[in-house]
């Protein structure tokens, strides 16, 4: 049963790592959206 706790380790590592350069993108065009400039 130890395969269980090792996909569910590797899925939660690949959803956080998705997940945090989701909001990195997003964060990122949130912050340049509202000046306009560079």
């Amino acid at each position: 049963m130890w395969y269980f706790a090792w996909i569910l380790g590797v899925l939660l590592a690949c959803s956080f790592g998705i997940i945090n350069a989701l909001w990195l993108e997003a964060s990122n065009s949130l912050d340049k959206e509202p000046t306009g400039e560079d």
